[in-house]
Protein backbone atom coordinates (compact mmCIF):
# COMPACT_ATOMS: atom_id res chain seq x y z
CA UNK A 1 0.00 0.00 0.00
CA UNK A 2 1.37 3.67 -0.64
CA UNK A 3 -0.28 6.64 1.18
CA UNK A 4 -2.06 8.67 -0.92
CA UNK A 5 -0.25 11.88 -1.13
CA UNK A 6 -1.74 16.03 -1.08
CA UNK A 7 -2.08 16.48 -4.68
CA UNK A 8 -4.54 13.21 -4.51
CA UNK A 9 -7.16 15.30 -2.46
CA UNK A 10 -6.47 18.87 -4.49
CA UNK A 11 -9.23 18.22 -7.24
CA UNK A 12 -12.53 18.17 -8.51
CA UNK A 13 -14.31 16.62 -5.45
CA UNK A 14 -16.59 13.97 -7.79
CA UNK A 15 -13.38 12.85 -9.07
CA UNK A 16 -11.69 11.41 -5.68
CA UNK A 17 -15.12 10.87 -4.63
CA UNK A 18 -14.65 8.08 -7.19
CA UNK A 19 -11.20 7.47 -6.85
CA UNK A 20 -11.68 6.25 -2.78
CA UNK A 21 -14.05 3.82 -3.71
CA UNK A 22 -11.26 1.00 -3.35
CA UNK A 23 -8.78 3.13 -1.22
CA UNK A 24 -8.39 2.08 2.44
CA UNK A 25 -8.28 4.10 5.29
CA UNK A 26 -6.09 3.28 7.94
CA UNK A 27 -5.99 4.18 11.76
CA UNK A 28 -3.62 3.81 14.17
CA UNK A 29 -5.05 4.24 18.02
CA UNK A 30 -3.90 2.76 20.98
CA UNK A 31 -1.64 0.42 19.20
CA UNK A 32 -3.86 -1.14 16.86
CA UNK A 33 -3.62 -0.47 13.51
CA UNK A 34 -7.83 -0.56 12.12
CA UNK A 35 -8.22 -1.10 7.95
CA UNK A 36 -10.74 -0.94 6.17
CA UNK A 37 -12.04 -0.77 1.98
CA UNK A 38 -13.86 2.51 1.16
CA UNK A 39 -16.87 1.34 -1.05
CA UNK A 40 -19.26 4.50 -0.32
CA UNK A 41 -18.99 8.02 -0.23
CA UNK A 42 -20.79 11.28 -0.94
CA UNK A 43 -19.80 14.35 -2.25
CA UNK A 44 -20.63 18.04 -1.32
CA UNK A 45 -19.22 20.33 -3.56
CA UNK A 46 -19.01 23.40 -1.50
CA UNK A 47 -20.98 26.20 -0.52
CA UNK A 48 -23.51 26.61 -3.55
CA UNK A 49 -24.14 23.12 -2.95
CA UNK A 50 -27.56 23.64 -0.32
CA UNK A 51 -26.80 19.78 1.35
CA UNK A 52 -23.13 20.58 1.91
CA UNK A 53 -21.86 22.04 5.61
CA UNK A 54 -20.29 24.69 4.18
CA UNK A 55 -23.59 26.26 2.45
CA UNK A 56 -23.96 27.99 6.03
CA UNK A 57 -20.82 30.02 5.44
CA UNK A 58 -17.29 30.12 7.43
CA UNK A 59 -18.02 29.03 11.23
CA UNK A 60 -15.48 27.26 13.55
CA UNK A 61 -16.95 23.63 12.87
CA UNK A 62 -16.68 24.42 9.05
CA UNK A 63 -13.51 25.84 9.09
CA UNK A 64 -11.70 22.73 8.50
CA UNK A 65 -14.08 21.82 5.15
CA UNK A 66 -12.68 25.53 3.64
CA UNK A 67 -9.06 23.84 3.03
CA UNK A 68 -6.36 22.93 2.98
CA UNK A 69 -7.13 19.65 1.35
CA UNK A 70 -6.26 16.39 2.81
CA UNK A 71 -7.57 16.76 5.84
CA UNK A 72 -10.20 14.99 7.53
CA UNK A 73 -13.71 16.98 8.75
CA UNK A 74 -15.29 15.10 11.48
CA UNK A 75 -18.27 16.45 12.95
CA UNK A 76 -21.12 14.42 15.24
CA UNK A 77 -24.30 14.45 14.67
CA UNK A 78 -27.90 13.85 16.15
CA UNK A 79 -25.54 14.08 19.42
CA UNK A 80 -24.00 10.99 19.09
CA UNK A 81 -22.61 9.59 15.91
CA UNK A 82 -19.58 11.03 14.09
CA UNK A 83 -19.00 11.40 10.55
CA UNK A 84 -15.83 11.54 8.67
CA UNK A 85 -15.14 13.87 5.75
CA UNK A 86 -12.10 13.73 3.53
CA UNK A 87 -11.95 17.82 2.03
CA UNK A 88 -10.95 18.10 -1.01
CA UNK A 89 -9.99 20.78 -4.09
CA UNK A 90 -8.05 24.07 -2.96
CA UNK A 91 -8.04 25.76 -0.25
CA UNK A 92 -11.11 28.09 0.06
CA UNK A 93 -13.45 26.13 -1.75
CA UNK A 94 -15.37 24.05 1.03
CA UNK A 95 -15.61 20.33 -1.12
CA UNK A 96 -15.69 17.37 0.93
CA UNK A 97 -16.17 13.49 0.42
CA UNK A 98 -18.22 12.07 3.13
CA UNK A 99 -16.98 8.58 3.93
CA UNK A 100 -20.31 6.45 4.41
CA UNK A 101 -19.32 2.53 4.34
CA UNK A 102 -16.12 0.44 4.57
CA UNK A 103 -15.15 -3.32 3.67
CA UNK A 104 -13.23 -4.39 7.10
CA UNK A 105 -9.64 -5.49 6.45
CA UNK A 106 -8.56 -5.46 10.01
CA UNK A 107 -8.95 -5.21 13.32
CA UNK A 108 -12.00 -3.38 12.85
CA UNK A 109 -14.93 -4.36 15.40
CA UNK A 110 -18.73 -3.90 14.65
CA UNK A 111 -20.73 -3.04 11.21
CA UNK A 112 -18.89 -0.23 8.99
CA UNK A 113 -22.32 0.76 6.83
CA UNK A 114 -23.22 3.97 6.97
CA UNK A 115 -20.93 6.82 8.39
CA UNK A 116 -21.69 7.06 12.00
CA UNK A 117 -20.95 3.21 12.57
CA UNK A 118 -18.48 3.66 10.22
CA UNK A 119 -16.66 5.88 12.64
CA UNK A 120 -17.67 3.70 15.73
CA UNK A 121 -16.04 0.96 14.25
CA UNK A 122 -13.08 2.50 13.23
CA UNK A 123 -12.35 4.34 16.63
CA UNK A 124 -12.87 7.95 14.88
CA UNK A 125 -13.86 11.22 16.88
CA UNK A 126 -13.94 14.84 16.96
CA UNK A 127 -10.40 14.73 18.60
CA UNK A 128 -10.17 13.15 14.55
CA UNK A 129 -11.47 16.79 13.38
CA UNK A 130 -8.36 18.97 11.39
CA UNK A 131 -6.25 15.85 11.37
CA UNK A 132 -3.83 15.82 8.53
CA UNK A 133 -4.66 12.30 6.19
CA UNK A 134 -1.12 12.22 4.77
CA UNK A 135 -0.05 11.55 8.77
CA UNK A 136 1.72 8.37 9.90
CA UNK A 137 -1.12 7.76 12.16
CA UNK A 138 -4.23 8.36 10.21
CA UNK A 139 -4.43 8.29 6.19
CA UNK A 140 -5.96 6.69 3.00
CA UNK A 141 -3.75 4.73 0.85
CA UNK A 142 -3.94 2.35 -2.39
CA UNK A 143 -3.63 -0.68 -2.95
CA UNK A 144 -0.52 -1.33 -5.36
CA UNK A 145 -2.71 -3.31 -7.78
CA UNK A 146 -6.31 -1.78 -6.48
CA UNK A 147 -8.72 -3.33 -8.79
CA UNK A 148 -10.98 -1.09 -11.15
CA UNK A 149 -14.37 -0.99 -9.73
CA UNK A 150 -17.76 -0.51 -11.47
CA UNK A 151 -19.52 2.59 -9.31
CA UNK A 152 -23.43 3.01 -8.77
CA UNK A 153 -24.30 6.83 -8.98
CA UNK A 154 -27.24 7.63 -6.67
CA UNK A 155 -29.06 10.62 -4.24
CA UNK A 156 -27.22 11.14 -1.64
CA UNK A 157 -29.05 10.18 1.67
CA UNK A 158 -30.33 12.26 4.63
CA UNK A 159 -30.20 15.87 2.21
CA UNK A 160 -34.17 16.33 1.38
CA UNK A 161 -34.25 19.81 2.52
CA UNK A 162 -31.14 20.87 0.23
CA UNK A 163 -34.11 21.28 -2.58
CA UNK A 164 -32.83 20.05 -6.01
CA UNK A 165 -29.43 18.85 -4.83
CA UNK A 166 -30.89 16.64 -2.89
CA UNK A 167 -31.88 14.92 -6.44
CA UNK A 168 -28.41 15.21 -7.32
CA UNK A 169 -26.46 11.46 -8.17
CA UNK A 170 -23.29 12.25 -5.66
CA UNK A 171 -23.58 9.40 -3.64
CA UNK A 172 -21.14 6.65 -5.47
CA UNK A 173 -20.85 2.60 -4.14
CA UNK A 174 -19.15 -0.35 -5.71
CA UNK A 175 -21.80 -2.13 -7.14
CA UNK A 176 -22.69 -5.46 -5.74
CA UNK A 177 -20.61 -4.83 -2.10
CA UNK A 178 -22.57 -6.33 0.66
CA UNK A 179 -21.06 -3.45 2.67
CA UNK A 180 -22.99 -0.91 1.34
CA UNK A 181 -25.00 1.34 3.37
CA UNK A 182 -27.73 0.75 1.12
CA UNK A 183 -28.15 -0.32 -2.37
Amino acid sequence: MHKLPRAFYDRDTVEVAHDLLGAVLVHVCDGIERRGRIVEVEAYLGPHDLAAHSARGLTPRTRVMFGPPGYAYVYLIYGMYHCMNVVTQAEGKASAVLLRALEPIANIEGRTQGPGLLCRAMHIDRRMNGHDLTSDDFYLAAEETQARVSIVKRPRIGVDYAGHWARRLLRFYIKGNRYVSRA
